[in-house]
Formats: structure tokens, C-alpha cells, sequence
């Protein structure tokens, strides 16, 4: 499919194309976006929007009103942050920030929904976009933070409640989806995120008279393993669960037994009583194997995101827009739920939605080694401009037909 045929005149793919090298080559972290969230408030007020800045410190939400703005109320977000990787294309419009890179793709995102905020406006201000309802832009910081990011933050501080909204819809590149395709499903879609620190405690003493200390390496080993017998026992198997051990230390020499031994997990699931129970066995598990071993411990259980629900109904709509936009044989609505997370699940906690998936192809990168390989957060990523054209369409075709159901 040629993502340039029938895009309509008012999206710029050109622009888009501008903004996103742009945003891509002064990459900023989470909560530090001030240049870009700069850039899109000064083109928001350029193409007549209520401009709101300021929100979790670099949050921008643009409103515009269509007809007398008595409709429905449809909320547009987009993520505008980095993440700390140094990058490693080689492209022209590479970061130019040491240790930070767009490689997840809000480049792109940003400048999808921008390029949609501009032909939204040239049709409302020009009589083409008909009905009668309110636009909300979200332009959100800190995706990337985990469970006190960007869009818990702006919910925090009003965001539903200064700008309320029916429905909102989301949207993120994929690696390896063709160009062109939207893939989505209703109920759980990505998965819930948590952060776990386990810490045994024994009695440090020489390797060569173990027993005269207590060895904290033993329960600590001992969990590992006992780990994913909660996955293979404990969980449904139709549903899922998946616990990683990302870090595991103890002591500082060969023959030094330490006091302390840690693991750091990462835990996902993609249902909330699932969640529950794991965090619960974990719980379990590393307590009694800390007694088992004569050692105390300590756990620090974070949640993050929690699992994103698409709802049935907006999901549905986005499916009905998506195929008349790109036609059926270009739209998956039963795709496999994934085992990332993201935070727009907060919004979704709030406000019914969808969020939905747009083919990134093979990244735009010319390299023959990672050309079709390449997944987000790879120092070697980066986001195909051949997509920008995409997202822009379904937004616009979101809010055309929304203002009319």
C-alpha cells in the first residue's frame, strides 16, 4: 500500500517530516521536554487552538472547539519524550545529545498528531470539518518513567477535570508491522509493569568457614528458580504472567560470604488478578525461602503501569475508521496482546478508549543488519517517516467521524 495515495492536501507530509528530524535530533527525557513541548504550543497557537502549557511541567493540551462545541469531547495523545540509550545510526538527523535518543518513536508520534492538528484546524476553519464537539490534544511528557510518568502526573494535576473527554485514543509505532496496517484488539492489550527489590540479609563471614556466617546467596538462588514455578503453577495458563530476574548481586571478593544478596525483578501481566496473585506468591516465596536459609528479607514491590484495557466500543470505532481509511485487508483487530507496557493505560483507567498499533515497516534504517530487525529502544532504531502519513489519517478520520456518530 502506498501510504502517500489519497492523503489529503491539508496534511503535510513534508512538514511532518521537518518536525519530526527536528524533535529527533535534540532529543529530551522525561519531564526535560521543554524545546519540544515549545515547538508544538507555538504551532498549536499558529493554527488558532486554545493552547495549555505547564501541565506535569511540560504537558501541553490544545483544544478546539468545532461548531458551537456542544458535542462529544475526543481526546487525541501523543508521547513527546526520549529515552537515556546513546544512539548509534549514523543518520543525518541523529541526536545530538550524548546519551539520549527517540528510540521508541515519540518523534514520530508527535509529529503524527501535530500534522493531524493542522489539518483539523484548515478544515474547521474552512467549513469542511461539519457537526458539532470539542477536540483535546494531549501532548504528554514522561512516557518512558514507569508508574509515576507523564500521564499519571497530568491526571494528578486536573487533566480530565480541566479538559474532560467521552472518549480518548492513543496510538504507538510497531517494528515489523508492514507500513500502512493498524493492528489493535479490544480488552487487554499491553501488559500491567512492576518493579521488585528482594533483599536477603544473612551474616557476612570467610568463604572458607561458612559455617560461621550465614550465606545470603542461598535463598537467594533458591528464589530464582522458585520464581517461575508462579508462572508455571500458580497462574492460569490461558492467561499471562512473566517474572524476569534483571539483576542479581552479592558480595565483593571470591572468598568474602556478604551480608546482603539481591535480585531486581521485572514482573507483567496482562490481567488484574493476576497481578494481585503474583505480587502475592512473590511475596511468599522470598520470605519463606529468606527463613528456610536462616536469613531475614526485605521487599520492595513498586507497581508501574497498569494492564491498558481498550474498551469494546472504542475499539470497535477505531476499527470502523481504520478500515475505511486504509481498507480491510490493512486492519487487524484480533492481534496478540503484548507484554510492554505503556502508561496511557492511566488514561484509560478514566476515560473509555483505545489505544492502537501503526505498522513501522523496517524502520527507515538503511542498514542492511538491522533493516526489518530493529525493535524500539535498540540504539540502532529509528522511526519510519513513511508512517507519519498514516497516523495523521486515522486521527483525522477519528475526529471526522466521531463528531458525526
Amino acid at each position: 500500500m502506498s501510504t502517500q495515495a489519497a492523503v489529503a492536501p491539508e496534511i503535510d507530509t513534508v512538514q511532518m517530516k521537518v518536525w519530526r528530524h527536528a524533535i529527533h535530533r535534540n532529543p529530551e527525557l522525561g519531564f526535560e521536554e521543554h524545546a519540544t513541548s515549545a515547538l508544538v504550543a507555538e504551532q498549536l497557537r499558529a493554527w488558532g487552538y486554545e493552547v495549555h502549557t505547564g501541565i506535569a511541567i511540560t504537558g501541553v493540551v490544545g483544544v478546539l472547539r468545532v461548531g458551537d462545541g456542544s458535542g462529544p469531547r475526543i481526546g487525541l495523545r501523543a508521547d513527546m519524550d526520549a529515552i537515556p540509550v546513546q544512539e548509534m545510526t549514523g543518520l543525518p538527523w541523529a541526536s545530538v545529545n550524548p546519551g539520549k535518543m527517540h528510540g521508541c518513536g515519540h518523534d514520530g508520534h508527535t509529529a503524527m498528531l501535530l500534522g493531524a492538528a493542522r489539518a483539523l484546524a484548515l478544515r474547521a476553519s474552512n467549513g469542511e470539518l461539519s457537526g458539532n464537539g470539542t477536540l483535546v490534544l494531549i501532548f504528554q511528557p514522561a512516557e518512558e518513567l514507569g508508574g509515576g510518568g507523564g500521564a499519571r502526573r497530568m491526571i494528578d494535576e486536573g487533566l480530565f477535570e480541566r479538559f474532560p473527554c467521552d472518549a480518548i485514543f492513543g496510538m504507538h509505532n510497531f517494528p515489523g508491522i508492514p507500513v500502512g496496517e493498524v493492528h489493535v484488539r479490544p480488552g487487554a492489550f499491553m501488559a500491567s509493569s512492576d518493579k521488585v527489590l528482594i533483599r536477603f540479609v544473612g551474616r557476612g563471614g570467610h568463604g572458607g568457614m561458612p559455617h560461621m556466617a550465614v550465606d545470603p546467596t542461598l535463598p537467594a538462588a533458591a528464589t530464582v528458580l522458585g520464581l517461575q514455578s508462579i508462572v508455571g503453577r500458580n497462574v492460569n495458563p490461558n492467561l499471562a504472567a512473566v517474572i524476569s530476574v534483571g539483576r542479581m548481586q552479592a558480595g565483593s571478593a571470591y572468598n568474602v560470604i556478604g551480608e546482603t544478596a539481591e535480585l531486581e525483578l521485572s514482573v507483567r501481566t496482562l490481567d488484574p488478578d493476576v497481578r494481585n496473585l503474583v505480587e502475592q506468591r512473590i511475596r511468599e516465596l522470598a520470605e519463606n525461602q529468606a527463613c528456610a536459609y536462616g536469613c531475614t528479607s526485605e521487599i520492595r514491590y513498586e507497581r508501574g503501569y497498569p494492564v491498558l484495557i481498550n474498551a469494546a466500543a472504542q475499539t470497535a470505532f477505531a476499527v470502523e475508521v481504520a478500515r475505511k481509511t486504509f481498507g480491510a485487508d490493512h486492519v487487524v483487530d484480533d492481534t496478540q496482546p503484548l507484554t510492554g507496557s505503556e502508561d496511557f493505560a492511566f488514561l484509560l483507567e478514566r476515560v473509555p478508549g483505545c489505544y492502537v498499533l501503526v505498522g513501522n515497516g523496517d524502520n527507515g534504517h538503511a542498514d542492511g543488519r538491522w533493516a526489518g530487525g530493529c525493535m524500539v529502544h535498540n540504539p540502532h532504531y529509528d522511526f519510519n517517516d513513511a508512517c507519519l502519513a498514516v497516523g495523521a489519517r486515522l486521527w483525522v478520520g477519528l475526529v471526522e467521524q466521531y463528531f458525526h456518530n
